[in-house]
């Protein structure tokens, strides 16, 4: 993978719960333009790669976006630096209408017409939170907050999406609509760090995967290679 390739690099990255080492010297990049994907069961370490990634939790080793070195960089500015996180639990705010949760994500923005634009274009994607732009998002679905976390976070105009868990506890016909969704803001330019429970379906539309065991990276490979991998099938695809 050459520079100009390169979106974000991750090198040693190991990170301690008290005594506790949660994630043990994993290194993995992302190119532009991929949906790579972490897999793995739960304590695994999914999630604590992307909240290392957004700023959330201290870590050894290094992490750099775009060339830029993200070490004790604050969170909000590495929203600024073009990264979006949408976490396990979705993190709406639920005393806010669709609409101002969608708009209180442009804060670092100053193009207008674009946001409006994006906004539009969240709308297309999920009909429902048009029809639901003045309710509260307390009172949403879970399915309809799950798309309200991810249209939050494409209205950062964000280079890189990290979603974690996006189908947790939706209904089967809705994590096929969600992971339509994902692939069509894929297909919209952005780069997806996915961390995801259901395998399947993330290998499936995954350029390349990682699978972690117990804090390390035990596997790797496209998604089709992990998907034809023996112990990948009888470990997490009910193969």
């Amino acid at each position: 993978m050459n520079e100009a390739e390169l979106l974000l690099s991750v090198k040693g990255l190991s990170v301690f719960y008290d005594s506790i080492k949660a994630l043990d010297d994993i290194s993995f990049d992302v190119a532009r333009g991929e949906i790579v994907t972490l897999i793995g069961a739960n304590g695994a370490g999914k999630s604590t790669i992307l909240r290392a990634v957004s700023g959330m939790v201290p870590y050894r080793g290094g992490i750099t976006f775009a060339g830029k070195d993200l070490k004790d960089v604050p969170p909000d500015q590495i929203v600024a630096t073009g990264i979006a996180h949408v976490p396990e639990g979705r993190g709406i705010f639920g005393n806010l209408t669709v609409l101002e949760n969608l708009k209180l994500a442009t804060w670092q923005r100053r193009d207008k017409a674009k946001i409006e634009a994006d906004l539009e274009h969240v709308f297309e994607m999920f009909p429902r939170l048009r029809e639901r732009r003045k309710q509260l998002g307390g009172m949403l679905s879970g399915g309809e907050q799950q798309m309200l976390a991810v249209g939050r976070a494409h209205m950062t105009d964000a280079q890189m999406l990290l979603l974690d868990e996006p189908s947790m506890g939706l209904s089967p016909v809705l994590v096929r609509e969600i992971f339509k969704i994902i692939q069509e803001i894929h297909r919209a330019g952005k780069t997806i760090l996915l961390v995801e429970q259901n395998a399947n379906m993330s290998l499936h539309i995954a350029s390349r995967g990682y699978v972690l065991e117990t804090g390390r990276i035990v596997l790797s490979g496209t998604g089709k290679e992990l998907t034809g991998n023996p112990k990948v099938n009888e470990a997490y695809l009910g193969g």
